[in-house]
Order: C-alpha cells, then sequence, then structure tokens
C-alpha cells in the first residue's frame, strides 16, 4: 500500500538489471493498488513488466489481472476446500478437481480479456490437501498439481500461461521439474518454465543452493525465467541471476575450460589429494547402513562409490562457486556419489575448497556440516524485518551440524514450507513471530525483542536428529 515506496523498490531492481517485478497483493485494497504503483512507474518511463502474487483470494486475483501484465497463483492455495488429512474417494477427487476448475474460469477469461499472463506457482509444502491424500508431499504431487491446471487452462482455451515448480532442498526442486518436463512432452505441451530454489536464505549457502538447482537444469536446456531468491535486499539477487544466466543459458558453452572426472577407490586410494567426501548412509549388500568417515583423504570411500572432479582453469573463486555447484549437481544423479575434488589452479586456496566443497555436499543433501537454514525474502506480507532476525538466529544457531532452522516472513508459506525443519520462527503479524518445534507451533505471538533467545532455549532445552541425508519427499 505504501506506492511510493514500492516504486523506489521496483527501480532498483530494474536498475540492477531485473526483467519482470513481482509484487506481492495481499487482499483486494492491495490488488486496486497496483494501478497507482504501475501509473506511477510508467511516468517515470519504467516500463518493466509487473506480475501480482495473489495467495488465497480469487476476487484479488481477478483484480490483479486487469492492471498488470501477469499474474501468479499457487494451486495449493486456489482450491474449492481445506481439510486436514481428509480422505477422498475417487468421485470426491474429481467432484472438487471440477469445483477448482469453476473457480479458476473467471480469472481465465479476464487473462483472456486483457491478454494477461498467468503462473501456475507450486511450492513444495504448499499442496492441497486433495493432492497431499493421493501423492503425499512429494515431486509426484507438485507436478500433478501443475498438470491438473494446466490442463483446466488448455480445456479452457487459455494459453498464455508459465509453470514453476519451486522447493528450498535443491534435490526436490530438480526432481519436480525434470518430471514436469516428461509429463509435458508426453501431453504435447510447449510452456515456459520459471525456476527458482525457494527460501535459500542469504550468503553464500543461499547462492550456493541456486546455482545448484537453477545452473543445472539451464545447463540441461530447462528453464525460461529465473528468481534468485535471497533474504536480501531484492535488488542484490539480480547480478548473481545474470551471473548464472550468462553462464548456463541456453546460448553458452557449458563445460569450456573444465575437466570432469570420476575417479573410484581404486585409482586413487594411494594418492593424497584435497577430497571432501559425503557422510551419507549407504546400505550394504546385507542390508545394514554403512558411512563414509569424514577425513579428507582419498582412501576412506568404499570400491562401488566415485568422487567428482572438477578442474577449472584459474577462474575467479565467486565464478568457481557457480560452476562448481552447477556442474557437480548436474552429474551427481545417482547414489555412486561419494564426494567432490575440486581443482582450480592457484586462483583459490585449499580452505576456500574445501568450504565451496562442504557447502555443495549441504546444498544437494549428501553432507551436513553446519545448521541448514530455510529463509524466505521479504515481501508485502512480512511483517517484521527479516534480515536481522536471519542473521541474529545464524550468529547463535548457525554451527550446529545437522540442525534445520526455518525462518519465515508469514503464515501464508511458513508452516507449510519449512521443508521438515526442526525448528521454525514464523511471522503472525505485525512485529510478532510464533516458535514452531517442526511442524507444531509451540509458543504463539511472541515479540520479537525475545523470539530469538526463546528459540535459542528451544533449541538447547529439546535438541535435535543430526540428519545424515534428506528423503526427498
Amino acid at each position: 500500500m505504501d506506492t511510493q515506496a514500492t516504486v523506489s523498490q521496483v527501480i532498483r531492481l530494474v536498475e540492477a538489471g531485473s526483467e519482470l517485478v513481482r509484487i506481492t497483493a495481499a487482499n483486494i485494497r492491495e490488488a486496486e493498488n497496483l494501478a497507482n504503483i504501475k501509473d506511477t512507474l510508467r511516468q517515470k518511463g519504467i516500463k518493466v513488466p509487473l506480475i501480482a502474487d495473489i495467495h488465497f483470494k480469487p476476487e484479488a486475483a481477478e483484480i490483479a489481472a486487469q492492471i498488470v501484465e501477469k499474474v501468479r497463483i499457487n494451486p495449493g492455495n486456489y482450491v474449492s476446500s481445506h481439510h486436514k488429512n481428509k480422505k477422498y474417494t475417487e468421485q470426491e477427487y474429481q467432484d472438487e478437481l471440477l469445483l477448482t476448475a469453476e473457480k479458476l474460469f473467471p480469472l481465465l477469461e479476464i487473462c483472456k480479456k486483457h491478454e494477461t499472463a498467468l503462473r501456475i506457482g507450486i511450492n513444495h509444502g504448499s499442496l492441497s490437501d486433495r493432492i497431499l491424500f493421493r501423492y503425499g508431499n512429494t515431486p509426484e504431487g507438485m507436478v500433478a498439481a501443475a498438470m491438473e491446471f494446466t490442463d483446466i487452462c488448455y480445456n479452457s482455451g487459455f494459453d498464455k500461461l508459465v509453470i514453476s515448480l519451486k522447493a528450498s532442498y535443491v534435490p526436490t526442486m530438480i526432481t519436480a521439474n525434470k518430471l514436469l518436463i516428461k509429463q509435458f512432452q508426453e501431453a504435447g505441451y510447449h510452456y515456459p518454465i520459471h525456476l527458482g530454489v525457494t527460501e535459500a536464505g542469504n550468503g553464500m549457502a543461499a547462492r550456493i543452493k541456486s546455482a545448484a538447482g537453477i545452473g543445472s537444469l539451464l545447463a540441461e536446456g530447462i528453464g525460461d525465467t529465473i528468481r534468485v531468491s535471497l533474504t536480501e535486499p531484492p535488488e542484490k539477487e539480480i547480478p548473481f541471476a545474470k551471473k548464472l544466466v550468462s553462464l548456463y543459458g541456453r546460448s553458452h558453452q557449458v563445460f569450456t575450460e573444465k575437466e570432469i572426472s570420476f575417479f573410484s577407490n581404486g585409482n586413487i586410494k594411494n594418492e593424497t589429494i584435497p577430497l571432501v567426501i559425503s557422510d551419507k548412509k549407504n546400505k550394504n549388500s546385507d542390508g545394514t547402513a554403512s558411512d563414509f568417515k569424514l577425513e579428507k583423504t582419498s582412501n576412506q570411500f568404499h570400491d562401488d562409490k566415485q568422487v567428482i572432479k572438477l578442474s577449472y582453469n584459474d577462474i575467479p573463486h565467486e565464478e568457481l562457486m557457480i560452476r562448481a555447484s552447477a556442474d557437480f549437481t548436474l552429474k551427481a544423479t545417482d547414489n555412486t556419489i561419494a564426494g567432490i575434488w575440486l581443482n582450480n589452479g592457484t586462483s583459490s586456496t585449499p580452505e576456500q575448497l574445501s568450504e565451496l566443497s562442504l557447502q555443495i555436499l549441504q546444498a544437494t543433501g549428501l553432507r551436513y556440516s553446519k545448521t541448514e537454514f530455510v529463509a524466505c525474502p521479504s515481501c508485502g506480507r512480512t511483517l517484521f524485518d527479516i534480515e536481522s532476525v536471519l542473521e541474529k538466529v545464524k550468529a547463535r544457531l548457525g554451527e550446529k551440524k545437522g540442525l534445520k532452522i526455518a525462518v519465515m516472513g508469514c503464515v501464508v508459506n511458513g508452516p507449510g514450507e519449512m521443508a521438515g525443519a526442526d525448528y521454525g520462527l514464523i511471522g503472525a503479524g505485525n512485529g510478532k513471530v510464533t516458535l514452531y518445534k517442526g511442524h507444531k507451533p509451540v509458543l504463539k505471538n511472541q515479540s520479537l525483542e525475545d523470539a530469538v533467545d526463546t528459540l535459542v532455549s528451544l533449541v538447547e532445552n529439546n535438541g535435535f536428529s543430526s540428519r545424515e541425508t534428506e528423503n526427498i519427499s
């Protein structure tokens, strides 16, 4: 509702190189005010396309669709009913799907009339109860929701459609998008794909997650628009996003100035190399679990496992961070990968290579060496300073191996998209937050002054189970 502040932020994004800008419109009044924002921008000569981000209120989407160039809706919020743990007969499932189509139809007609694009934006953790009943909280469920809404649009004669499948856990995001492409090919659909690793957090870890998820898919020719999601000022997302596109956009050569090699225990076990080994649990032939040891030596992994060696030609370390994250993820497609071996000539120190290797293994779910943070960027629904709160939480709890903490702006995405976090600090209103243990709220409407201290006490008093690896679901 603060038109001038929103306009100023949009201008900063455009100056940083953003080609599309999405604005949250949480209700009808905010959707109507998009007209003032757009008019002010156009008067200033700013013609960047605007996207309205809508949750829960179809009426707000229908208003926004008459103003902006694109509307984003989440099918998990755009359903006919919410019944926790409801069981569906096949008839009930189909009846509710028909009701959802009827609810969506007015928006599609408005979009046709105004030539407005529509993004079906599906986030892992915010699927409808109907999808959860049949598929669970899985990549398959995300794709099923996407296909249902795509079918509705197709059958309604609406084709200005973009699809996104986002998750904060990189393997889930990658798996979902690859499944979607397969089903699109089978159905004969050719719609643009928007890519993002949602709630990635901030700093180096968030950028590595984004490079691993977005970069590896771009390298395979998947993706038409991207968004790097950082809990930082929005304009800081753009330079990293532009770098990703410059390195992995379709017109670029992915594997130049780089050697990719696979090594197994048999051919490097007697050498000393800067190798970082996964501690992911593996199954022996008798079904019992076996662990990789954590020493940075080359002879600690099993004969049937491989290390990916990535050799670069003295590239800048920031570029190495992007390329190694994407290239490793692109090649680490099965359970045979035991570790990563980076070489960048003299441009990166051993300490930098070690830290980067650990961060890449954590981003891809192979080894957890410190606290994992799930944190959303701020938007119009976030009513506290999430950037400073995240930094305070990281300062107090950032070095606990295997702990996973969510710092989320609001109840729209917060509880559902905590991605299996052990604890969560979720926005609950103006300057208030609710603390979660798992998906259960344990302390509601806490003041920000005390929230971080209380969260630290919760962790210290209740502990957590150190995760060896993530389950994709």
